[in-house]
């Protein structure tokens, strides 16, 4: 099994992985299917289906599917250009692709959202459409978004979910079980490891700058949120925190009369500037997703800035260990809110930073193992409730707590020699079994918890 480091962490937009940049690629990938096919289309249709329906308005969706069909695409996504593009097609009722005719498309009217049962192979799914002069579809393809960014076809979903049909890797292991038992037998680093793997499909180069490419925009994002302050979209009136509070903390400093756990304070901070950054729809770094996109990148910033010995050159190491930890949580269970709550969102990127973590501060590979199980263990059963389907209530205030919760499990796995009772291999089934065995209503429907307790204005 191999997920690269580049398929964890994603340079994207906000507010969501699944919900905003998956329906942006799945566009754009069936933009390639009409560029391919042996007729010219006249017209384009779509339906969103599950969560993508439920929560679709509060994410974006349809906005990210418009722009998608339009030629844009996460990864070198432009606002400005992006609002240019949408005026236009909802004044003139037409989509210019790259490579394609104009086409005929009516946002009212050609984007269905559909509020009946889920499509069958996932809870985020898709319709899109190519027809002809006369209305009727011509070409017709399924796209499931299944958590982080990864979009894949209801003929690829079928084939097995998580398959890899790329060239072997060094370091093939499937299961936290595997990838001890590697790092035993070969006396390597679970980074080494991720490493060689790595190398192995794009080269040194590409990996390392690639991996400097991940924390600059990260710790931009990091930035973006300290200094920028005011009111969040989409109606709910949430006030940016992390600016003020960042602002007193360095008030605060050289005072003498610090508390100790002051220091959750500044890690709360980190990843609440980013997820502020992601529900205003900027730049982040899907970490494992955007939803849980500040806890990795909070606690690389905790680690730099309050932690002696912290060095930049080690970050490479902290992401690769993050990654490996993130595809075994993936290719097990799952990364998507809507398919298994926020455990698999939040408490996946709380399992990566907290393996992150123990890795650069010298932790065994059984430490590294015993830090995500840690993290992992105490978010199961988190459900995905956001209140009025916006990535805001209560998904800030959980990046920051995951983030301290990460750094908990690191430590507390340091003081300890790696033995424990609980596999994160049990953990990541655990999780698995919880989300198959949650109420729809508790996965990114905003049909239970919060979403329906709270006044949604």
């Amino acid at each position: 099994m191999f997920l690269s480091v580049f398929d964890m962490f994603k340079v994207g937009i906000g507010p969501s992985s699944s919900h905003t940049m998956g329906p942006m690629v799945a566009a754009g990938r069936f933009l390639d299917l009409v560029r391919a096919a042996p007729f010219t289309p006249h017209g384009v249709r779509g339906s969103l289906h599950g969560s993508l329906a439920f929560t679709g308005v509060g994410h974006a969706s349809d906005r990210a599917t418009i722009l998608g069909l339009a030629g844009f695409r996460p990864e070198d996504y432009d606002p400005d250009a992006a609002e240019a593009a949408l005026k236009e097609i909802r004044e003139t009722h037409r989509l210019s692709p790259p490579g394609l005719p104009e086409l005929v498309f009516n946002p009212k009217e050609d984007l269905v959202f559909d509020f009946g049962p889920n499509l069958p192979g996932h809870a985020n799914g898709m319709i899109l459409m190519a027809t002809d002069a006369q209305g009727d579809v011509i070409l017709q393809e399924t796209y499931y978004s299944i958590g982080g960014g990864f979009v894949m076809t209801e003929a690829e979903l079928a084939a097995g979910r998580n398959t890899d049909d790329g060239d072997p890797v060094p370091y093939p292991f499937k299961s936290a079980a595997e990838m001890l038992q590697m790092a035993e037998t070969s006396g390597n680093t679970i980074a080494e490891m991720k490493k060689a793997n790595e190398i192995s499909r794009g080269g040194p180069a590409n990996l390392s700058s690639g991996v400097t490419r991940i924390w600059e925009v990260m710790n931009a994002c990091i930035e973006r949120g300290i200094t920028t302050d005011g009111t969040l979209p989409g109606g709910l009136n949430v006030r940016r925190r992390a600016k003020a509070i960042h602002d007193a903390l360095l008030a605060e400093r050289g005072t003498n009369i610090d508390a100790p756990h002051k220091i959750n304070d500044w890690i709360s901070t980190y990843a609440m500037a980013v997820n502020e950054v992601n529900a205003a729809g900027g730049q982040v770094v899907t970490a494992p997703t955007n939803g849980a996109a500040g806890v990795v990148p909070a606690v690389i910033r905790y680690w730099l800035d309050h932690v002696p010995g912290a060095t930049e050159s080690k970050i490479e190491t902290f992401l690769l260990t993050a990654a490996a930890i993130g595809g075994l949580v993936k290719y097990n269970a799952s990364i998507s809110g809507a398919e298994a709550g926020c455990q698999a969102e939040v408490g996946s990127a709380a399992a990566m930073a907290a393996a992150g973590l123990a890795a650069v501060m010298g932790g065994t590979p059984a430490q590294i193992e015993n830090a995500a199980e840690i993290a992992l263990e105490h978010h199961l059963g988190m459900t995905c409730d956001p209140v009025k389907g916006l990535v805001q209530v209560p998904c800030i205030e959980r990046n920051g707590l995951g983030a301290i919760k990460a750094v908990s499990a690191a430590s507390l796995a340091m003081r300890g020699d790696g033995t424990h009772l609980v596999p994160l291999d049990a953990c990541i089934e655990t999780m698995r079994q919880t989300g198959a065995d949650m109420n729809e209503k508790y996965k990114e429907t905003s049909l239970g918890g919060l979403a329906v307790n709270v006044p949604n204005c």
